[in-house]
Parts: C-alpha cells; structure tokens; sequence
C-alpha cells in the first residue's frame, strides 16, 4: 500500500507541476532588426554621420599635429611670450576637438541622439510584437539569443522581486532610482 500511495504522489506531484510550468521562448532581435528595411537604412544613416564626423575631428587633430611641429621647429627662434602663445593656442585647439569629439560621439552626444531618434521606435515596435506574441502564446518568459541571455519580455505575474526584497529584511518600493 505504501508503494501505491508513492507512485498516486509522485503521478499527482508530476501533474501539478506541468500545470504550473512557464513556457520560454527566445528571439534572435539581431537577425530580426537585418530583416528590416527602416533598421538598415537608420544603420546607414548613422554610419554616414558617424564617417562625417570621424573624418572632421581627424582633420581637427591633424591641424593640431601640425601646429605643434611648426611650434617644435620654430621654438628656438621664438622669446618666451611668444612660445606661451603659441602653447596656449595649440591647448586652446585641441581643447576645441575633444569638446568636438564630446559633443558629436560622448554618451548624450549627437550620434547617440541621432541613434534614439532613428532606432528606438524600430526597436520599440519590435519589443511590442514580442510582448504581444508572448501574451498569445502565453509565455511567462522570452530571451534574447543575439544577446547574453537578456529577457525581453517577462509576464509580470512571474515576478518575484518584491517577495525577495520582503526575504532580505527591505520594504519594496522604497527606493527610487
């Protein structure tokens, strides 16, 4: 009678958890994003700037070598007002060329703006198709293969964050990034 009532346990422990059960998915968003035609053209749009950009900030620092040898080759000739003026208009140039540098390719740079306005609906677009493909099928979680492992969608109801902040000893929600 004891090995019925294991095998009925074990039959119904097995049942019950295939009820419970999450169904993955994952998506390849690089191979998805080659695939359209609005991506590839911001791509190409953004590499164009990108080349413009790169190729004036090089003539920038090319301008700056050259002072700086004409300013090594002609520092003996020069009285000490001049070499300091001449020293402070070569720093004041390549003070120029890293705020060019800055301002085209820094973190909140034109490129990087050029990069939200062109891709981020395309991209938002396709989160959305994800989201709503996993919500008809169901999905508690879909992962990015392009990418190490990145959940793009997750169902909420699987989330399990405040539960662990409750574990550590924290009220959730406290804090605000």
């Amino acid at each position: 009678m004891n090995m019925k009532k294991l095998i009925m346990m074990l039959i119904l422990v097995g049942t019950t958890s295939l009820g419970f059960s999450q169904k993955f998915a994952y998506v390849d968003t690089e191979y998805i994003l080659e695939n359209i035609p609005d991506y590839q053209e911001a791509q190409e749009e953004l590499d164009k700037l990108s080349i413009d950009w790169q190729k004036q900030l090089e003539r920038r620092y090319a301008e700056i070598d050259k002072m700086y040898k004409n300013y090594q080759a002609e520092q003996i000739l020069l009285t000490e007002d001049m070499k300091t003026k001449r020293e402070d208009e070569i720093i004041k140039k390549e003070k120029e060329a890293k705020e060019y540098q800055k301002t085209k390719f820094g973190v909140d740079g034109e490129l990087f703006q050029k990069r939200k306005e062109l891709v981020k609906p395309i991209q938002d677009k396709v989160y959305k198709a994800i989201s709503e493909i996993a919500n008809l099928k169901a999905l508690g979680v879909v992962f990015d293969k392009s990418s190490a492992l990145t959940m793009l969608y997750t169902n909420p109801k699987y989330n399990i964050s405040d539960d662990v902040l409750k574990k550590l000893g924290y009220k959730p929600g406290e804090t605000k990034k």
